[in-house]
Protein backbone atom coordinates (compact mmCIF):
# COMPACT_ATOMS: atom_id res chain seq x y z
CA UNK A 1 0.00 0.00 0.00
CA UNK A 2 1.16 3.34 -0.83
CA UNK A 3 2.31 6.14 1.93
CA UNK A 4 0.32 8.54 3.45
CA UNK A 5 2.46 12.17 3.27
CA UNK A 6 1.06 14.68 5.50
CA UNK A 7 0.86 18.98 5.88
CA UNK A 8 3.92 19.77 7.74
CA UNK A 9 2.67 22.88 10.20
CA UNK A 10 4.36 24.40 12.89
CA UNK A 11 6.78 21.76 12.72
CA UNK A 12 4.14 18.97 13.07
CA UNK A 13 3.53 16.41 10.51
CA UNK A 14 -0.37 16.59 10.47
CA UNK A 15 -3.46 15.36 8.05
CA UNK A 16 -5.83 18.02 6.81
CA UNK A 17 -8.86 18.87 8.48
CA UNK A 18 -10.87 17.59 5.41
CA UNK A 19 -9.67 14.19 5.83
CA UNK A 20 -9.67 14.12 2.33
CA UNK A 21 -6.85 12.58 0.66
CA UNK A 22 -5.32 12.20 -3.43
CA UNK A 23 -3.02 9.87 -4.92
CA UNK A 24 -0.10 10.85 -6.45
CA UNK A 25 0.46 8.32 -10.03
CA UNK A 26 3.40 7.85 -12.20
CA UNK A 27 3.05 9.73 -15.74
CA UNK A 28 4.79 6.54 -17.28
CA UNK A 29 3.05 4.06 -15.43
CA UNK A 30 -0.48 5.04 -14.88
CA UNK A 31 -0.88 2.12 -12.35
CA UNK A 32 1.44 2.60 -9.57
CA UNK A 33 0.52 5.19 -6.56
CA UNK A 34 3.79 7.16 -5.89
CA UNK A 35 1.77 8.42 -2.20
CA UNK A 36 -0.81 9.68 -0.85
CA UNK A 37 -0.67 13.48 -0.43
CA UNK A 38 -3.44 15.49 1.73
CA UNK A 39 -6.20 17.60 -0.02
CA UNK A 40 -5.82 20.53 2.14
CA UNK A 41 -8.38 23.24 3.11
CA UNK A 42 -9.06 26.99 3.43
CA UNK A 43 -8.78 25.81 7.31
CA UNK A 44 -4.99 24.10 6.88
CA UNK A 45 -3.60 26.82 4.92
CA UNK A 46 -5.68 29.40 7.73
CA UNK A 47 -2.90 27.57 10.62
CA UNK A 48 -0.12 27.56 8.38
CA UNK A 49 0.06 30.99 7.72
CA UNK A 50 -0.36 31.73 11.43
CA UNK A 51 2.42 29.55 12.50
CA UNK A 52 4.91 31.07 10.06
CA UNK A 53 3.80 34.49 11.01
CA UNK A 54 4.42 33.71 14.46
CA UNK A 55 7.75 31.74 13.65
CA UNK A 56 8.72 35.03 11.78
CA UNK A 57 9.05 37.05 15.15
CA UNK A 58 12.26 35.21 16.13
CA UNK A 59 13.76 33.81 12.82
CA UNK A 60 14.18 37.78 11.80
CA UNK A 61 16.33 38.12 14.89
CA UNK A 62 18.61 35.45 13.93
CA UNK A 63 21.46 36.79 12.28
CA UNK A 64 21.33 36.02 8.44
CA UNK A 65 24.83 34.15 9.00
CA UNK A 66 23.32 31.87 11.20
CA UNK A 67 20.03 31.45 8.94
CA UNK A 68 22.46 30.65 5.82
CA UNK A 69 24.40 28.13 8.34
CA UNK A 70 21.43 26.04 8.22
CA UNK A 71 21.57 26.02 4.82
CA UNK A 72 24.09 25.08 3.65
CA UNK A 73 23.58 21.91 6.08
CA UNK A 74 20.61 21.67 3.97
CA UNK A 75 22.55 21.57 0.74
CA UNK A 76 24.91 18.92 1.70
CA UNK A 77 22.22 16.77 2.95
CA UNK A 78 20.57 17.35 -0.67
CA UNK A 79 24.17 15.82 -1.73
CA UNK A 80 23.61 12.88 0.19
CA UNK A 81 20.18 11.86 -0.75
CA UNK A 82 21.01 13.54 -4.76
CA UNK A 83 19.86 9.72 -6.23
CA UNK A 84 17.37 8.90 -4.18
CA UNK A 85 15.60 12.47 -4.70
CA UNK A 86 15.93 11.88 -8.82
CA UNK A 87 14.34 8.48 -9.06
CA UNK A 88 11.62 10.00 -6.35
CA UNK A 89 11.30 13.01 -8.72
CA UNK A 90 11.61 11.15 -12.19
CA UNK A 91 8.90 8.39 -10.47
CA UNK A 92 6.04 11.66 -10.20
CA UNK A 93 7.09 13.66 -13.04
CA UNK A 94 8.60 11.55 -16.21
CA UNK A 95 11.42 12.86 -17.03
CA UNK A 96 14.30 11.11 -17.23
CA UNK A 97 16.82 10.12 -14.81
CA UNK A 98 19.97 12.50 -15.74
CA UNK A 99 17.00 14.94 -15.66
CA UNK A 100 16.14 14.60 -12.46
CA UNK A 101 19.74 14.22 -10.66
CA UNK A 102 19.98 18.15 -12.54
CA UNK A 103 17.06 19.03 -10.97
CA UNK A 104 18.20 18.19 -7.60
CA UNK A 105 21.63 19.01 -8.42
CA UNK A 106 20.10 22.66 -9.13
CA UNK A 107 18.33 23.26 -5.62
CA UNK A 108 21.97 21.64 -4.29
CA UNK A 109 23.49 24.61 -6.45
CA UNK A 110 21.15 27.20 -5.05
CA UNK A 111 21.35 26.77 -1.44
CA UNK A 112 25.04 26.65 -1.59
CA UNK A 113 24.88 29.87 -3.56
CA UNK A 114 22.25 31.61 -1.33
CA UNK A 115 23.87 30.12 2.05
CA UNK A 116 26.69 32.72 0.74
CA UNK A 117 24.29 35.54 0.70
CA UNK A 118 23.95 35.15 4.43
CA UNK A 119 27.14 36.87 5.02
CA UNK A 120 26.51 39.78 2.07
CA UNK A 121 22.41 40.98 1.91
CA UNK A 122 24.36 43.92 0.76
CA UNK A 123 23.36 47.71 1.13
CA UNK A 124 25.45 50.50 0.49
CA UNK A 125 26.84 54.11 1.94
CA UNK A 126 26.49 57.48 0.35
CA UNK A 127 27.79 60.51 1.16
CA UNK A 128 25.24 63.30 2.57
CA UNK A 129 25.47 66.53 1.55
CA UNK A 130 25.20 68.18 4.90
CA UNK A 131 28.23 67.80 7.56
CA UNK A 132 28.05 65.81 10.88
CA UNK A 133 25.18 63.15 9.00
CA UNK A 134 25.63 59.16 7.95
CA UNK A 135 23.71 57.51 5.80
CA UNK A 136 23.10 54.58 4.75
CA UNK A 137 20.45 51.58 3.22
CA UNK A 138 20.07 48.08 4.79
CA UNK A 139 17.43 45.15 3.83
CA UNK A 140 14.84 43.78 6.16
CA UNK A 141 12.51 41.17 5.33
CA UNK A 142 8.84 41.17 4.70
CA UNK A 143 7.21 38.55 6.49
CA UNK A 144 5.38 35.37 5.52
CA UNK A 145 6.25 34.23 1.67
CA UNK A 146 3.66 32.63 -0.41
CA UNK A 147 5.80 30.21 -2.40
CA UNK A 148 3.57 28.52 -5.69
CA UNK A 149 5.39 26.06 -7.90
CA UNK A 150 4.81 23.85 -11.13
CA UNK A 151 5.52 20.36 -11.45
CA UNK A 152 8.25 20.26 -13.91
CA UNK A 153 11.55 21.29 -11.64
CA UNK A 154 9.80 20.03 -8.61
CA UNK A 155 13.09 20.50 -6.36
CA UNK A 156 14.76 22.55 -8.62
CA UNK A 157 12.14 25.97 -8.84
CA UNK A 158 11.38 25.34 -5.19
CA UNK A 159 14.49 25.91 -3.94
CA UNK A 160 14.80 28.76 -6.15
CA UNK A 161 12.12 31.01 -3.84
CA UNK A 162 12.50 29.16 -0.61
CA UNK A 163 16.32 29.63 0.28
CA UNK A 164 16.09 33.02 -0.57
CA UNK A 165 13.43 33.75 1.37
CA UNK A 166 14.42 31.82 4.21
CA UNK A 167 17.99 33.62 4.21
CA UNK A 168 16.38 36.76 3.72
CA UNK A 169 14.58 36.44 6.95
CA UNK A 170 11.29 35.42 5.88
CA UNK A 171 9.04 32.46 7.04
CA UNK A 172 7.20 30.33 4.07
CA UNK A 173 4.11 28.67 3.14
CA UNK A 174 4.89 26.04 0.26
CA UNK A 175 2.07 24.63 -1.68
CA UNK A 176 4.11 22.61 -4.41
CA UNK A 177 2.20 21.17 -7.86
CA UNK A 178 -0.73 18.85 -7.18
CA UNK A 179 1.01 16.29 -9.96
CA UNK A 180 4.92 16.40 -7.74
CA UNK A 181 4.30 16.60 -3.74
CA UNK A 182 6.56 14.08 -3.05
CA UNK A 183 9.75 16.01 -4.36
CA UNK A 184 8.48 18.91 -2.13
CA UNK A 185 8.20 16.81 0.70
CA UNK A 186 11.89 15.35 0.27
CA UNK A 187 12.98 19.19 0.08
CA UNK A 188 11.20 20.61 3.28
CA UNK A 189 12.16 17.72 5.12
CA UNK A 190 15.29 18.10 4.59
CA UNK A 191 15.20 21.61 5.45
CA UNK A 192 13.67 20.40 8.88
CA UNK A 193 16.44 17.92 10.03
CA UNK A 194 18.88 20.55 9.03
CA UNK A 195 17.58 22.66 12.03
CA UNK A 196 14.79 25.07 10.13
CA UNK A 197 12.71 25.80 13.47
CA UNK A 198 9.27 24.71 14.19
CA UNK A 199 6.60 26.91 11.19
CA UNK A 200 9.73 28.65 9.70
CA UNK A 201 8.76 26.73 6.58
CA UNK A 202 5.12 25.04 6.21
CA UNK A 203 4.16 22.84 3.25
CA UNK A 204 0.41 22.15 2.53
CA UNK A 205 -0.48 20.13 -0.58
CA UNK A 206 -4.01 20.71 -2.21
CA UNK A 207 -5.32 22.15 -5.70
CA UNK A 208 -4.30 25.74 -6.65
CA UNK A 209 -8.62 26.56 -6.28
CA UNK A 210 -8.31 25.73 -2.22
CA UNK A 211 -5.36 26.48 -1.17
CA UNK A 212 -3.51 28.76 -3.63
CA UNK A 213 -6.22 31.15 -3.34
CA UNK A 214 -6.59 31.00 0.09
CA UNK A 215 -2.74 31.66 0.47
CA UNK A 216 -2.80 34.28 -1.69
CA UNK A 217 -5.80 36.40 0.52
CA UNK A 218 -4.46 35.50 3.22
CA UNK A 219 -3.94 39.20 5.09
CA UNK A 220 -0.63 37.98 6.66
CA UNK A 221 1.23 36.70 3.39
CA UNK A 222 3.47 39.92 2.79
CA UNK A 223 4.77 38.31 -1.00
CA UNK A 224 3.63 35.78 -3.52
CA UNK A 225 6.41 34.11 -5.69
CA UNK A 226 4.54 32.40 -8.35
CA UNK A 227 5.72 30.08 -11.21
CA UNK A 228 3.21 28.65 -14.03
CA UNK A 229 1.11 29.19 -16.77
CA UNK A 230 0.11 33.02 -17.70
CA UNK A 231 -3.19 32.68 -17.11
CA UNK A 232 -3.11 31.69 -13.33
CA UNK A 233 0.20 34.84 -12.86
CA UNK A 234 -2.27 36.83 -14.44
CA UNK A 235 -4.93 36.39 -11.81
CA UNK A 236 -2.47 36.19 -8.80
CA UNK A 237 -0.83 39.12 -9.65
CA UNK A 238 -3.89 41.10 -10.76
CA UNK A 239 -5.36 40.15 -7.16
CA UNK A 240 -1.74 40.78 -5.25
CA UNK A 241 -1.64 44.11 -6.52
CA UNK A 242 -5.63 45.17 -4.97
CA UNK A 243 -4.19 43.66 -1.77
CA UNK A 244 -1.24 45.46 -1.92
CA UNK A 245 1.09 42.52 -1.89
CA UNK A 246 4.46 41.96 -3.54
CA UNK A 247 3.80 39.85 -6.38
CA UNK A 248 6.98 37.41 -8.34
CA UNK A 249 5.52 36.35 -11.63
CA UNK A 250 7.42 34.16 -13.68
CA UNK A 251 5.00 32.32 -16.85
CA UNK A 252 5.78 31.16 -19.94
CA UNK A 253 7.89 31.21 -23.20
CA UNK A 254 8.09 30.63 -26.83
CA UNK A 255 11.07 30.28 -27.21
CA UNK A 256 12.96 30.89 -30.60
CA UNK A 257 16.51 29.52 -31.59
CA UNK A 258 17.91 31.25 -34.56
CA UNK A 259 20.38 29.04 -36.81
CA UNK A 260 22.19 30.92 -39.00
CA UNK A 261 23.78 30.53 -42.49
CA UNK A 262 27.48 30.13 -41.22
CA UNK A 263 26.38 28.07 -38.11
CA UNK A 264 28.02 24.74 -37.03
CA UNK A 265 24.97 22.42 -38.18
CA UNK A 266 25.80 19.35 -35.87
CA UNK A 267 26.13 21.61 -33.07
CA UNK A 268 22.87 23.44 -33.92
CA UNK A 269 20.48 20.20 -34.20
CA UNK A 270 22.12 19.16 -31.22
CA UNK A 271 21.11 22.40 -29.31
CA UNK A 272 17.09 22.04 -30.72
CA UNK A 273 17.30 18.74 -30.16
CA UNK A 274 17.94 18.94 -26.51
CA UNK A 275 15.94 22.17 -26.24
CA UNK A 276 13.49 21.07 -27.94
CA UNK A 277 12.78 17.76 -26.55
CA UNK A 278 14.27 17.97 -22.93
CA UNK A 279 11.83 17.34 -20.07
CA UNK A 280 9.67 16.30 -23.05
CA UNK A 281 9.38 19.99 -23.79
CA UNK A 282 7.31 20.88 -20.51
CA UNK A 283 9.90 23.87 -19.58
CA UNK A 284 9.41 27.18 -19.52
CA UNK A 285 12.63 27.98 -21.34
CA UNK A 286 11.98 24.85 -24.03
CA UNK A 287 13.18 25.53 -28.08
CA UNK A 288 9.73 25.55 -29.59
CA UNK A 289 10.90 27.48 -32.20
CA UNK A 290 14.03 26.91 -34.30
CA UNK A 291 14.17 29.94 -36.75
CA UNK A 292 16.85 28.78 -40.08
CA UNK A 293 18.20 30.70 -42.73
CA UNK A 294 16.91 29.85 -45.72
CA UNK A 295 20.49 29.07 -47.23
CA UNK A 296 20.98 26.30 -44.44
CA UNK A 297 17.30 25.48 -44.49
CA UNK A 298 16.35 22.12 -46.07
CA UNK A 299 19.74 21.22 -44.80
CA UNK A 300 18.90 21.63 -41.05
CA UNK A 301 15.39 19.74 -41.50
CA UNK A 302 17.33 16.67 -42.82
CA UNK A 303 19.64 16.85 -40.21
CA UNK A 304 17.08 17.43 -37.62
CA UNK A 305 14.67 14.60 -38.40
CA UNK A 306 17.21 12.09 -38.51
CA UNK A 307 18.86 13.12 -35.19
CA UNK A 308 14.88 13.13 -33.59
CA UNK A 309 14.54 9.55 -35.00
CA UNK A 310 16.71 8.45 -33.26
CA UNK A 311 14.80 9.43 -29.94
CA UNK A 312 13.75 6.80 -27.11
CA UNK A 313 10.36 7.25 -25.71
CA UNK A 314 9.75 5.61 -22.61
CA UNK A 315 10.17 5.44 -18.72
CA UNK A 316 12.71 7.69 -17.66
CA UNK A 317 14.05 5.34 -14.97
CA UNK A 318 15.42 3.11 -18.38
CA UNK A 319 18.97 4.25 -19.04
CA UNK A 320 18.25 3.98 -22.81
CA UNK A 321 15.42 6.88 -22.86
CA UNK A 322 15.72 10.07 -24.05
CA UNK A 323 12.28 11.64 -23.88
CA UNK A 324 9.77 10.61 -21.01
CA UNK A 325 6.11 10.92 -20.78
CA UNK A 326 3.56 13.92 -20.25
CA UNK A 327 2.58 14.36 -16.93
CA UNK A 328 -0.32 13.87 -17.71
CA UNK A 329 -3.91 13.18 -19.56
CA UNK A 330 -4.73 16.80 -19.60
CA UNK A 331 -1.59 17.80 -21.14
CA UNK A 332 -1.21 14.75 -23.52
CA UNK A 333 -4.92 15.83 -24.94
CA UNK A 334 -3.48 19.64 -24.84
CA UNK A 335 -0.72 18.43 -26.81
CA UNK A 336 -2.26 16.58 -29.35
CA UNK A 337 -5.13 19.21 -29.78
CA UNK A 338 -2.09 21.61 -30.22
CA UNK A 339 -0.49 18.85 -32.82
CA UNK A 340 -4.13 18.78 -35.05
CA UNK A 341 -4.13 22.87 -34.64
CA UNK A 342 -0.54 22.56 -36.49
CA UNK A 343 -1.91 20.30 -39.46
CA UNK A 344 -5.06 22.67 -40.04
CA UNK A 345 -2.86 25.55 -40.33
CA UNK A 346 -1.00 24.01 -43.01
CA UNK A 347 2.45 23.45 -41.16
CA UNK A 348 4.38 20.55 -42.55
CA UNK A 349 4.58 17.13 -40.35
CA UNK A 350 7.69 16.11 -40.93
CA UNK A 351 8.15 13.25 -38.07
CA UNK A 352 5.92 12.46 -34.51
CA UNK A 353 2.55 14.09 -34.58
CA UNK A 354 0.49 11.36 -32.84
CA UNK A 355 0.36 9.42 -29.38
CA UNK A 356 2.69 6.26 -28.90
CA UNK A 357 0.91 2.64 -27.65
CA UNK A 358 1.05 -0.34 -27.19
CA UNK A 359 2.68 -2.19 -24.78
CA UNK A 360 4.53 0.28 -21.66
CA UNK A 361 2.78 3.00 -23.91
CA UNK A 362 -0.92 1.92 -22.82
CA UNK A 363 -0.11 2.71 -19.18
CA UNK A 364 1.35 6.18 -19.77
CA UNK A 365 1.45 9.63 -21.30
CA UNK A 366 3.59 9.42 -24.40
CA UNK A 367 3.83 11.60 -27.26
CA UNK A 368 5.88 11.24 -30.03
CA UNK A 369 8.72 13.97 -30.71
CA UNK A 370 7.29 16.30 -33.13
CA UNK A 371 8.62 18.46 -36.06
CA UNK A 372 6.77 21.37 -38.00
CA UNK A 373 8.08 22.94 -41.09
CA UNK A 374 7.55 25.65 -42.98
CA UNK A 375 5.44 27.41 -40.26
CA UNK A 376 4.19 30.63 -40.60
CA UNK A 377 5.70 32.71 -37.84
CA UNK A 378 1.58 34.16 -37.15
CA UNK A 379 0.55 30.23 -36.93
CA UNK A 380 -1.12 29.11 -32.99
CA UNK A 381 1.58 26.42 -32.91
CA UNK A 382 4.36 29.12 -33.56
CA UNK A 383 2.32 31.95 -30.95
CA UNK A 384 1.12 29.78 -28.22
CA UNK A 385 2.71 28.11 -25.45
CA UNK A 386 2.24 24.41 -26.21
CA UNK A 387 4.43 22.85 -23.32
CA UNK A 388 5.06 19.24 -24.78
CA UNK A 389 7.60 17.69 -27.44
CA UNK A 390 6.32 20.02 -30.24
CA UNK A 391 8.67 21.81 -32.38
CA UNK A 392 7.82 24.88 -35.18
CA UNK A 393 10.94 25.64 -37.84
CA UNK A 394 10.27 28.66 -39.85
CA UNK A 395 12.57 29.90 -42.75
CA UNK A 396 14.30 33.45 -42.71
CA UNK A 397 16.02 35.46 -45.35
CA UNK A 398 18.28 37.33 -42.87
CA UNK A 399 19.01 37.77 -39.23
CA UNK A 400 17.54 40.84 -39.37
CA UNK A 401 14.32 38.71 -40.27
CA UNK A 402 15.37 36.07 -37.77
CA UNK A 403 15.60 38.70 -35.23
CA UNK A 404 11.96 40.37 -36.05
CA UNK A 405 10.44 36.67 -35.75
CA UNK A 406 11.70 35.82 -32.93
CA UNK A 407 10.38 38.93 -31.13
CA UNK A 408 7.30 38.39 -32.73
CA UNK A 409 5.94 36.61 -29.24
CA UNK A 410 3.43 38.10 -26.05
CA UNK A 411 6.23 36.04 -24.74
CA UNK A 412 10.14 37.46 -23.86
CA UNK A 413 12.04 34.09 -21.81
CA UNK A 414 14.84 32.96 -23.51
CA UNK A 415 16.55 32.77 -27.14
CA UNK A 416 19.12 31.73 -28.50
CA UNK A 417 21.39 31.92 -31.49
CA UNK A 418 23.98 29.63 -33.77
CA UNK A 419 26.84 31.62 -35.77
CA UNK A 420 29.86 31.47 -36.06
CA UNK A 421 30.36 35.30 -36.59
CA UNK A 422 30.89 37.41 -33.53
CA UNK A 423 28.80 40.29 -35.18
CA UNK A 424 26.04 38.45 -35.69
CA UNK A 425 26.25 37.10 -32.33
CA UNK A 426 26.53 40.46 -30.32
CA UNK A 427 24.17 41.80 -32.95
CA UNK A 428 21.16 38.98 -31.65
CA UNK A 429 22.54 39.95 -28.11
CA UNK A 430 21.63 43.22 -28.70
CA UNK A 431 18.29 43.23 -30.79
CA UNK A 432 16.51 40.02 -29.23
CA UNK A 433 13.86 40.68 -26.56
CA UNK A 434 14.31 38.25 -24.14
CA UNK A 435 15.26 37.75 -20.42
CA UNK A 436 17.92 35.29 -21.15
CA UNK A 437 20.02 34.73 -24.65
CA UNK A 438 22.53 32.40 -25.13
CA UNK A 439 25.12 31.67 -27.71
CA UNK A 440 26.02 28.49 -29.95
CA UNK A 441 23.70 26.58 -26.81
CA UNK A 442 20.24 25.79 -26.52
CA UNK A 443 17.75 28.02 -25.07
CA UNK A 444 17.75 26.00 -21.70
CA UNK A 445 20.64 25.59 -19.47
CA UNK A 446 20.29 28.70 -16.96
CA UNK A 447 22.36 28.64 -14.27
CA UNK A 448 21.49 29.31 -10.69
CA UNK A 449 24.13 32.68 -10.05
CA UNK A 450 22.93 34.68 -12.63
CA UNK A 451 19.29 36.27 -13.16
CA UNK A 452 16.60 34.37 -14.12
CA UNK A 453 13.49 35.39 -15.73
CA UNK A 454 11.89 36.91 -18.88
CA UNK A 455 10.01 40.07 -20.76
CA UNK A 456 6.50 40.85 -22.13
CA UNK A 457 3.70 38.47 -20.26
CA UNK A 458 7.21 35.72 -19.05
CA UNK A 459 6.85 37.99 -15.55
CA UNK A 460 6.17 40.78 -13.95
CA UNK A 461 9.58 42.38 -14.04
CA UNK A 462 11.39 40.49 -10.71
CA UNK A 463 14.61 38.09 -11.42
CA UNK A 464 15.04 34.57 -9.59
CA UNK A 465 18.53 33.74 -9.60
CA UNK A 466 22.01 35.48 -8.77
CA UNK A 467 21.90 38.16 -6.25
CA UNK A 468 18.73 39.36 -7.38
CA UNK A 469 16.65 36.80 -6.25
CA UNK A 470 17.33 38.30 -2.84
CA UNK A 471 14.69 42.07 -4.01
CA UNK A 472 12.15 39.72 -4.15
CA UNK A 473 12.50 39.23 -0.59
CA UNK A 474 13.30 41.96 1.18
CA UNK A 475 12.09 45.37 1.07
CA UNK A 476 15.02 48.71 0.85
CA UNK A 477 15.47 50.58 4.10
CA UNK A 478 16.82 54.13 4.03
CA UNK A 479 18.35 55.09 7.51
CA UNK A 480 19.84 58.68 8.24
CA UNK A 481 21.98 59.19 10.98
CA UNK A 482 22.21 63.14 12.20
CA UNK A 483 24.94 63.32 15.04
CA UNK A 484 25.39 67.38 14.61
CA UNK A 485 23.44 68.19 17.76
CA UNK A 486 21.48 70.59 15.50
CA UNK A 487 18.62 70.77 13.36
CA UNK A 488 19.73 70.27 10.04
CA UNK A 489 17.69 70.62 6.60
CA UNK A 490 18.09 68.45 3.65
CA UNK A 491 17.59 70.25 0.49
CA UNK A 492 17.26 73.96 2.37
CA UNK A 493 20.70 74.10 4.47
CA UNK A 494 23.14 72.73 1.38
CA UNK A 495 23.68 76.49 0.42
CA UNK A 496 24.84 78.09 3.81
CA UNK A 497 28.31 77.82 5.08
CA UNK A 498 28.83 75.55 7.78
CA UNK A 499 31.15 75.20 10.09
CA UNK A 500 31.87 71.16 10.45
CA UNK A 501 33.10 70.35 14.09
Amino acid sequence: MAEVYKNLIDGQWVESSSGEVYENRNPANWDEVIGIFQKSTREDVEAAVEAAQRAYRKWRLLPAPKRAEIIFKAAQMLVERKEDFARDETREMGKILPETRGDVQEAIDMSFFIAGEGRRLYGFTTPSELPLKFQMSIRIPMGVAAIITPWNFPMAIPSWKIIPALVAGNTVVFKPATDTPLSAYNFVKVLVEAGVPAGVVNLVTGSGAVVGESLITHPYVKVISFTGSSEVGKHIGSKGASLFKKVSLEMGGKNAQIVMDDANLELAVDGATWGGFGTTGQRCTATSRVIVHKKVYKKFLDMYVERVKKLRVGNGLDPNTDVGPLINESQLNKVLSYIEIGKSEGAKLLIGGHRLTGGEYDRGWFVAPTIFADVDPNMRIAQEEIFGPVVSVIPADSLEHAIEIANNSKYGLSSSIYTNDIKKAFIAIRDIYTGITYVNAPTIGAEVHLPFGGVNQTGNGHREGGHTVIDIFTEWKSVYIDFSGRLQRAQIDTDEIVKVE
